[in-house]
């Protein structure tokens, strides 16, 4: 009797299977395409640029980049892991087709970039109203958080620079809807800068406003149920003055830097102005206490604006920097919204941290680095990476329940997305099946049926 060394069983790999389908559960991305009606969207948006006789629709093309990236792919080639599956995703373009039409599309400028925002914000309108309840304007509200990226160039590009972490690349800055604790975000705008782009540059912070504001429904592109949240880096005299603009009227939490000001002001709050601070859940935040600052630390600032302080323990371990006082570490920002507890707007605030939570599901959907060349191209791509992120952000809200649609994209391909199938064709219809022993085969068939039950775009 032989006996069997080794953890795991031997297995034979041959060539040759027709009917297995790999990245099976990427139906559930098409399905939400489908529903959401993104691929008639993009391709009526990008129809000046279909040569005639095209074989291929560019809004096609571009939406199956986008699926390859949102599957996992980090460059233009990996668009063949759709190409290996047409029952799946049908008939996709060739790599110089593709190619092709990144160059046509950046030699175009904004042209092409605009076309695909007004696409993706006409989408947006109908998957919030799909998603009702579990809208992120469900509340009444909608917030936008902004934020930088960093990019590490890997080979010679275009318009890289150094950054502040001695590093060489690229900073984009990105800005995106929050889905509140029981969701994640999607994003709304990016602007490509480089490396050495200040982080704390009014101008751009305005640049990537406005096209956010447009991803949105008409009526919270103004007025105060949309409050904009950003660092420190927001916290400037002409943004907080751009966001409070007589007819904008937005609302805004922005971080703000401990000034030698901020801080002597801080050394004369008596001890009963402090509010004890609050956690997610209503319960009080162990050893972090709140506290507004009003006078002449307010003056050159536009009306109406409150600037709240916070101090907390440091956690062990910390260094206390030279604007904390007494021992705590001291935290600080502007806002104008009244009416709410001072420990309520901080809580607000420090939740704007969910944001870092995109930026780490765009770093794992094609935005740890730039693949292409020219800058007019990596735009392109920063477009293609938003449109990725669009469905991953879409089908967990209207498809997924639980904790389940908490999961970000990594989890989301691991557990859904690449689980293989296999595809059986009786009569005209085609069925997927997938593997009985898969521990989240369960979610997969529960959330196609969702998406199925949803009504269709127009």
């Amino acid at each position: 009797m032989k006996k069997r060394i080794g953890s795991y069983p031997r297995v034979r790999i041959e060539g040759g299977g027709r009917t297995v389908v790999s990245q099976a559960g990427g139906v559930l991305l098409v399905e939400t395409v489908r529903k959401a009606g993104l691929d008639t969207a993009i391709s009526a948006t990008l129809t000046p640029w279909r040569k005639p006789r095209a074989v291929h629709d560019p809004g096609k093309i571009l939406l199956d980049v986008a699926l390859a990236v949102a599957l996992g792919g980090d460059c233009l080639a990996d668009v063949a892991m759709l190409r290996a599956e047409p029952a799946v995703f049908g008939p996709v373009a060739s790599d110089p087709t593709v190619s092709r039409l990144i160059d046509t599309l950046a030699a175009s400028g904004k042209s092409a970039l605009r076309a695909i925002r007004s696409a993706r914000a006409e989408v947006r309108r109908h998957v919030w109203r799909l998603a009702d309840r579990k809208a992120p304007d469900a509340g009444g509200t909608v917030t936008v958080d902004l934020d930088g990226v960093l990019v590490v160039a890997h080979s010679e590009k275009e318009d890289p620079a150094p950054t502040w972490k001695r590093t060489y690349g690229h900073h984009p800055l990105m800005g995106f809807v929050d889905h509140g604790p029981g969701g994640t975000g999607e994003p709304v705008a990016a602007l490509l800068r480089a490396g050495n782009a200040g982080s704390n540059t009014a101008a751009d912070h305005i640049t990537v406003a406005q096209p956010a504001l447009a991803q949105l429904p008409k009526k919270y592109r103004s007025g105060r149920r949309t409050p904009i949240r950003t660092d420190s880096a927001g916290g400037t005299h002409d943004f907080v003055a751009w966001l409070a603009q007589r007819g904008r009227w937005l609302s805004y939490s922005v971080g703000m830097v401990i000034t030698e000001q901020v801080h002597q002001h801080v050394l004369k709050v008596p001890a009963s102005a402090w509010t004890a601070a609050v956690e997610a859940d209503g319960e009080i935040r162990d050893g972090a206490w709140v506290a507004e600052l009003t006078g002449d630390v307010l003056d050159g600032w536009p009306k109406g604006m409150r600037l709240i302080v916070r101090k907390e323990r440091p956690h062990p371990g910390a260094q206390l920097r030279l604007t904390d006082a007494d021992g705590m570490r001291l935290t600080c920002f502007a806002t104008n919204t009244l009416g709410r507890p001072i420990a309520e707007l901080e809580l607000r605030q420090r939740l704007r941290a969910r944001a870092e939570d995109r930026i780490r599901a765009a770093r794992a959907t094609g935005l740890r680095n730039l693949p292409l060349h020219r800058t007019a191209q990596n735009r392109i791509w920063l477009a293609i990476v938003q449109i990725a992120l669009d469905p991953l952000a879409w089908m967990p809200m209207l498809a997924l329940t639980g904790t389940a649609r908490l999961w970000e994209p990594r989890r989301l391909r691991l557990r859904l997305l690449t689980a293989a199938g296999q595809l059986v064709t009786t009569g005209r219809r085609r069925i997927l099946r997938l593997t009985r022993h898969w521990p989240w085969t369960g979610h997969i068939t529960a959330a196609f049926d969702r998406l199925t039950q949803l009504p269709g775009p127009g």
